[in-house]
């Protein structure tokens, strides 16, 4: 059903303040990439599968390329867990191929098996400091983290780590409940650049 059909003083309202308010607010504008990468990882974060097969396709059409969206996924796996991402690859595999995208698409990986702990121990590193190339040794939980969450999905190329910081962000604050997390990943955020002011239009 077309809400703007059913409910078109509703959606008149709403897009004017998604779409033109919000987006030309003085000296509060990102970049489309971030803009999109943020809302669609608030909208896997909460949830939001409905508005998030509405978005995906602007998002292809403002400059987020397929290898970004999937990552975006991808990534979601750690910090939403496998069923709460799945009807999202899912969405996002669909919306591809009827796009034209050939599946699978090239891999992204850069890490193998082997040394997918020793690199997502770098990774970590870079982003929360030193003191984390130690962190893994202090039990199963936080090897589990350096290598898969890290190694297995930070390593991958298509983004960055200061992206990948803020999908992180994003996933964590759209479900709710993870404020100690939120703590640690906004010091991450800004040790990658990402800075109060970034977040301030985020």
């Amino acid at each position: 059903m077309n809400t703007h059909q059913t409910d078109p003083e509703f959606m008149e309202r709403f897009e004017y303040f998604a779409f033109n308010e919000v987006v030309n607010e003085k000296d509060q504008q990102l970049d489309e990439i971030t803009r999109y990468m943020a809302i669609l990882a608030t909208l896997i974060g909460s949830q939001g599968l409905d508005v998030y097969r509405e978005i995906l396709p602007v998002a292809l059409n403002n400059g987020l390329t397929p290898v970004m969206v999937k990552e975006i996924v991808y990534q979601a796996t750690d910090y939403l867990g496998y069923g709460r991402m799945l009807p999202f690859l899912n969405s996002t595999n669909e919306i591809l191929m009827e796009r034209g995208v050939n599946l699978p698409m090239d891999g992204q990986a850069t890490t193998t098996l082997d040394d997918r702990l020793e690199k997502g121990i770098e990774a970590q590193a870079e982003i929360f400091g030193e003191q984390m190339k130690e962190a893994w040794k202090a039990g199963h939980i936080n090897r589990w983290l350096a290598a898969n969450c890290f190694g297995d999905y930070y390593t991958r190329k298509g983004l960055s780590l200061a992206q990948r910081e803020l999908i992180t962000f994003c996933f964590l604050m759209a479900q709710g409940g993870c404020e100690p997390q939120l703590i640690a990943h906004s010091k991450g955020n800004m040790n990658m650049g990402n800075d109060k002011l970034f977040f301030t239009k985020a």
